[in-house]
């Protein structure tokens, strides 16, 4: 018990380790939620309320996410550190999107608090979405590109990330505006079921990478 502690504890002292046990816990109160829709619709209340809160306790952590993004873009440059073209094309794109990402999240919060009088707010709530998924996509297209260049070396660790990004990927498509791919189509439960194996799998990585070293 106390090694396992430890570890939670750890986990908590990074910011990184801090968002991932949240995320775990929004999803898992969501997967609650879907689980116990019928069986139990007081209870799937007040997981969904729980899972929300904690949803907008993340938003509120990522106002201050703006300037480590701006400080990795100006130090990550052109991509001149990637091993070709097409990885440092992609690194732009995707940090490009993530300059994009966070200030229109941003507007959004400030717009939900009634900080800021925004017009048409569900357009601004459509384009974080949007945002949302393109900065995960393009972070699964540069994995894909690695394990092409890597093939030879790739480890656990790697089907690990790959499989969580994909995840990643399901989840933010799944919470778009219906009509768009499968987004508005998949179940409460569903959504916290993809949700949560995907935040169990960070935890796994996080814990795996403090093993190593």
């Amino acid at each position: 018990m106390p090694k396992f502690i430890n570890e939670v504890c750890g986990l908590i002292d990074s910011y990184g380790g801090r968002d991932i046990l949240m995320e775990a816990l929004c999803q898992g109160a969501k997967l609650v939620a879907g689980y116990q829709a019928k069986r139990n619709p007081d209870l799937s209340q007040r997981c969904a309320t729980v899972s929300s809160k904690i949803s907008g306790a993340q938003a509120t952590l990522r106002l201050i996410g703006d300037l480590p993004v701006i400080r990795y873009t100006l130090e990550y440059g052109l991509g001149d550190c990637e091993p070709d073209r097409i990885m440092a094309v992609l690194g732009v794109m995707s940090n490009a999107v993530d300059l994009l990402f966070y200030p229109i999240e941003t507007i959004c919060w400030l717009a939900e608090h009634r900080v800021l009088n925004v017009r048409n707010r569900d357009t601004w709530s459509y384009a974080n979405s949007i945002f949302c998924v393109l900065s995960i996509y393009l972070n699964l297209v540069r994995t894909l590109r690695t394990f092409s260049l890597n093939r030879n070396q790739l480890n656990r660790q790697d089907v690990v990330s790959f499989a969580r990004i994909s995840l990643d990927l399901v989840h933010a498509v799944s919470i778009l505006p219906r009509g768009y791919l499968w987004g508005g189509k998949m179940s409460t439960l569903q959504i916290g079921a993809i949700g949560t194996l995907s935040a169990a799998l960070g935890i796994y990585q996080i814990l795996a990478r403090k093993r190593m070293t």
